[in-house]
């Protein structure tokens, strides 16, 4: 049985995170954090982390950027392991989690998706086979009117993972609309889509002379994130102080 407290327990994710918990045996939530509480979870839930004393193997954050802080203190004197799910992030935070992972297990991912994080693989082996035979990469993702961020931060952390395999040679290209000129061999595009509801979609296409390969990868609900987080509680619990991502909780699986 793996026990989690569950950092922002009453936002949207943190109640996902919760009913996933009550489904699954080999998990608990055994206390909750948030600053508001309705009294609608089984489980005690403390206004800030610094309140709550029940021993646990590994907190789950889905909250602000603004309240990372907290929990990355509360996990380096705690020797906790951390799953830090909480997006947008700065230059000082992303130190403090560095500082954080040489006491405690920290796995931090742009992603919490295990289909997206099997995908990284797949298009590493495909970019190196393809681009070498000249095939164009494009990648377009779509997401809901309300995300903030254009392109997705998974949409870059794709782009990066096949560029890293092609020694970095990729150019990224956000916009096409300001030039007339045909496209460079070592571009490779990214385009944004907001509209509607649309929990998110990544499209990677290889085009090459007189053939495509398209590997698509579609969220139907932010069920999939909530189910990453806890796979990766699962997979932090008992691991020694590091740095961890989702692609080894993909091959642990």
């Amino acid at each position: 049985m793996t026990k989690i407290i569950m950092h922002g327990c009453n936002g949207k994710m943190g109640q996902v995170i919760s009913q996933i918990c009550r489904e699954d045996e080999t998990v608990e939530i055994v206390a909750g954090v948030d600053v508001f509480d309705q009294g609608k979870n089984e489980y005690p839930v403390f206004s800030s982390l610094k309140e709550c004393n029940i021993d646990a193997d590994a907190l789950i954050d889905f909250s602000t950027a603004g309240a990372v802080d907290e929990v990355i203190s509360y996990c380096m004197e705690k020797a906790l392991p951390v799953v830090l799910c909480t997006t947008g992030l700065s230059e000082s935070q992303l130190l403090k989690v560095e500082e954080c992972s040489k006491k405690a297990a920290v796995l931090r991912s742009a992603n919490m998706s295990l289909g997206i994080n099997t995908l990284f693989g797949l298009l590493e082996q495909a970019v190196r086979a393809l681009a070498p035979a000249g095939f164009d990469v494009e990648i377009v993702e779509k997401h809901h009117n309300q995300k903030l961020d254009a392109p997705s931060g998974t949409a870059l952390a794709l782009a990066d993972a096949m560029n890293r395999v092609m020694d970095n040679s990729y150019d990224y290209k956000f916009d096409r609309s300001r030039e007339r000129a045909k496209r460079d061999a070592k571009e490779m595009g990214i385009s944004a889509v907001r509209g509607g509801s649309i929990v998110g979609e990544h499209e990677i296409i290889f085009a090459g002379r007189d053939e495509v390969i398209e590997i698509k990868h579609t969220a139907y609900s932010r069920a999939i994130f909530g189910k990453g987080a806890v796979e990766a509680a699962k997979f932090l619990k008992g691991k020694a102080p590091g740095a961890y991502d989702m692609r080894e909780v993909v091959v642990h699986e």
